[in-house]
């Protein structure tokens, strides 16, 4: 019977799930469950895949500490996948301990690159850096090492050093090749596709034109005035000024910039920043008092002049003032650059992600419905959200890490 038992591990190992299950389907004992909830997941039957495993964990005996932390490192990557972000950190740290303690380094790795996933998720880059660290990447077999070069490569893409990830990605592709498991392979090659997909809009002189992620990461260094509607900032190298908390501001600074190096008449900036159908006294005073605001704001990088229809930017040691987009303009887009994923999200999780109130994405979530851009099933707690990807949607620069630090 314990060949069985081998037999199906290595089914698992080799991405066969069904292989697995025609080995244990019918055998109730705690190795058995914990196989079968791990082949379940790999189905795609979350739901039953979770309950195997804590049925399992409940019956491996107390001698069997290993065993049992097998299986919480299996469901947390359950949760993971299942976009569950409140599931207990600590219990899975935990786990990842007993296994170092016990010299099984193999799951004790896939135990940490869980925790990287979850952390690189969330936007806690430096965490998740650290945490790979831990990890040494000789010992693993080829299948986890795929996984570590995946968060690396999405670290990396979050902080736009495309080089650096499409190394990563290079790594990942040789070691899928490796594990010849076609989801990994597939995996990877849907990651690759990131870099190679535009990723924003440049607006510049009354014209745009889409960018990939590597010439975005190459405007961080260039010489022109940008207004960089992802994180709200003007900046110029090294020089940055946050209008984050000041959605007025920002919206004039890029009427502003798209226009350059024409003026805006006062109707368009009233219309466009104030949301106002007809421009009477009291919005031209408003106009008045929320340039001067942003004249103050911009004062190391720009000035802005009123002319005889409105007003103009003029920027300081550059003659170029270029406007970095969204690729799509969507009021929601962030909660949808989550979404694209494939995989399915509750609201809190989305909110936690986001680092803003349920209630917040709970009305994004509600609009984005009635405009029929998502879908949900379940109900209460249960819920879940999501939608297919989306064509030329990448979510790189959406998710929550700033470009740079201001």
């Amino acid at each position: 019977m314990e060949s069985l038992i081998t037999a199906a591990a290595r089914a698992l190992e080799a991405g066969d799930p069904l292989g697995a299950l025609n080995r244990v389907a019918l055998r109730n004992d705690a190795p058995s469950l914990a196989l079968r909830g791990i082949a379940m997941a790999q189905l795609g039957d979350l739901a039953k895949a979770k309950l195997l495993l804590r049925t399992a964990a409940r019956a491996f005996g107390p001698r069997e500490a290993v065993a049992r932390a097998r299986c919480l490192v299996a469901e947390a990557e359950i949760a993971l996948v299942s976009r569950d972000l409140n599931w207990p950190v600590k219990t899975l740290a935990a786990a990842r301990a007993t296994l170092e303690q016990h010299g099984d380094l193999v799951n004790a790795a896939h135990a940490g690159h869980v925790e990287a996933r979850r952390l690189l998720l969330v936007g806690r880059l430096d965490e998740a850096e650290r945490t790979l660290a831990e990890v040494r990447p000789a010992m693993l077999p080829p299948a986890s090492q795929v996984v570590r070069e995946l968060v690396l490569a999405g670290i990396a893409i979050r902080r736009l050093r495309t080089s650096d990830a499409r190394t990563a990605l290079g790594r990942a592709a040789h070691a899928a090749r490796l594990a010849a498991i076609p989801a990994l392979v597939a995996e990877v090659d849907s990651a690759s596709l990131i870099l190679d997909t535009p990723a924003a809009r440049l607006i510049a002189r009354g014209s745009e034109h889409p960018l990939l992620l590597g010439e975005v990461e190459r405007l961080a260094t260039s010489t022109a005035l940008v207004v960089d509607t992802f994180h709200h900032v003007v900046r110029r190298q090294g020089v940055a000024v946050s209008l984050g908390t000041r959605p007025v501001l920002f919206a004039l600074a890029r009427l502003l910039a798209q226009a350059w190096p024409a003026d805006v008449s006062r109707e368009t900036l009233i219309s466009g920043a104030f949301r106002a159908g007809h421009a009477d006294e009291s919005h031209r005073a408003r106009l008045r008092v929320e340039i001067g605001r942003l004249r103050t704001k911009l004062a190391p990088l720009a000035d802005i002049s009123a002319t005889k229809q409105g007003f103009v930017l003029a920027p300081r040691k550059t003659r170029d003032v270029l406007v970095l987009a969204r690729p799509v303009e969507e009021r929601h887009a962030a909660v949808l650059a989550f979404l694209t994923d494939g995989e399915p999200w509750s609201s809190s999780a989305l909110a936690l992600a986001l680092r803003i109130s349920p209630r917040t994405v709970q009305r994004a979530l509600e609009e984005l419905a009635r405009s029929g851009k998502v879908q949900s099933y379940g109900h209460g707690r249960a819920r879940r959200w999501m939608t297919p990807p989306v064509p030329g949607f990448p979510t790189g620069l959406l998710l929550p890490t700033p470009l740079l630090k201001t």
